[in-house]
């Protein structure tokens, strides 16, 4: 069913994983984990039971978390400077996207939104009073300047970039953003730069966010999340990094829709930042990708570019159907073979099908090792 709006990504993606369920379908259709997350990630949260307050935070965000972020950011491969006024606590990544929307946008301005992408950009867009436009990438998944500065107007007044994007797995370098850069600089488009796998990038590729770039900074939401990188996405516990006009700007209306972020759950991250090893992170998630990627080749399914970063795969099914869409393969591979995914189209707003459907690996490997058995002796 549609809403009002005639989005109907979400019902589909919830209607997917309850379709895995019901057929008791091994689920890699999203990228939820069934793995238990860090013990001390538990320690600290009951110790912040006991020893704060239980009350609001400041608008901004815990003073100790904020700390804790600019020396994590700090210690990068690719160091981000922050000073405290450019980071803001939020509940969550759609939270800061729509309200970053909300900070720049005025009725009848246009969006940018860069195809494949999360179901959430265009309603927010929509829900401000905005328009999204929509570029699609080729079948390279990579970037076409000439075709995306196309998508640019009078009316354009952000672009929405994702990187690591989900579902492509592509990276973002210095060299894209510098492109982006020369494509609006001499226009007031702001960027909205979701980077919430930041910690998932792969095969010796380091995460280079946006905020690095110095012109950039100046007209850029970055948004990151907790959730993601601790796995950890029910604590509802993100941050945005802004200029300091932006950051204002983004506060004005954050105080009337939710004002501040879980308490004891930022005690907790606060202090486990502080023990928190990137690199752990990233080499775990990397044995799973090139597990899922290893295994997949004993199907007829084929993986064409091996995901740069993020938790997900891109495959593509055609030696198993011709003739079925994306969104009917999907469906038939959850129900009959018992192994869930997601139909690429369901990431495009008109597009209604492709050769690929998505993956996630952020699952246990005896989970990851029996789905592909299972399709290996099913396929």
């Amino acid at each position: 069913m549609e809403n009002i709006y005639g989005f109907t990504h979400y019902s589909f993606f919830t209607n997917m994983s309850e379709l895995a369920a019901k057929h008791n379908s091994y689920d890699l259709s999203l990228g939820l984990p069934d793995f238990d997350i860090d013990h001390r990630l538990k320690y600290y949260l009951k110790e912040s039971v006991d020893l704060i307050h239980h009350q609001y935070e400041p608008l901004a965000g815990s003073p100790s978390l904020i700390e804790s972020i600019i020396r994590f950011n700090e210690k990068r491969q690719n160091p981000i400077h922050l000073k405290k006024e450019e980071i803001t606590i939020v509940p969550c990544t759609t939270f800061a996207l729509y309200t970053a929307l909300k900070s720049i946008i005025n009725p009848g301005d246009e969006v940018i939104i860069i195809q494949p992408s999360y179901y959430t950009y265009a309603p927010s867009i929509v829900l401000n009073g905005g328009v999204p436009v929509y570029y699609d990438l080729g079948n390279d998944f990579d970037i076409d300047w000439d075709k995306l500065q196309c998508c640019l107007s009078e009316k354009t007044k952000a672009i929405i970039v994702n990187s690591p994007q989900n579902p492509t797995g592509k990276i973002w370098s210095e060299q894209d953003w510098n492109h982006l850069y020369d494509l609006i600089r001499h226009q007031e488009i702001y960027l909205i730069s979701e980077e919430i796998y930041d910690t998932y990038c792969y095969d010796e590729q380091e995460h280079y966010s946006s905020f690095l770039h110095k012109e950039l900074r100046e007209r850029t939401f970055c948004i990151f999340s907790f959730g993601k990188m601790f796995h950890t996405t029910g604590w509802k516990v993100s941050y945005l990094l802004t200029s300091e006009p932006l950051s204002s700007q983004f506060r004005c209306h954050q105080q009337y829709i939710s004002y501040s972020a879980n308490g004891p759950a930022q005690y907790a991250i606060a202090k486990y930042l502080e023990v928190f090893d990137p690199l752990e992170n990233k080499l775990l998630m990397q044995k799973k990708r090139d597990l899922f990627n290893e295994l997949i080749k004993n199907t007829p399914l084929v993986v064409e570019q091996r995901s740069e970063g993020s938790v997900f795969q891109l495959v593509n099914f055609r030696n198993v159907s011709k003739t079925m869409t994306d969104v009917e393969f999907s469906k038939w591979l959850t129900t009959e073979k018992q192994v869930a995914c997601l139909p690429l189209s369901a990431f495009y707003n008109s597009r209604q099908n492709s050769d690929y459907v998505r993956f996630s690996f952020i699952k246990s490997d005896d989970m990851i090792i029996r789905a592909m058995e299972h399709l290996k002796k099913n396929l």
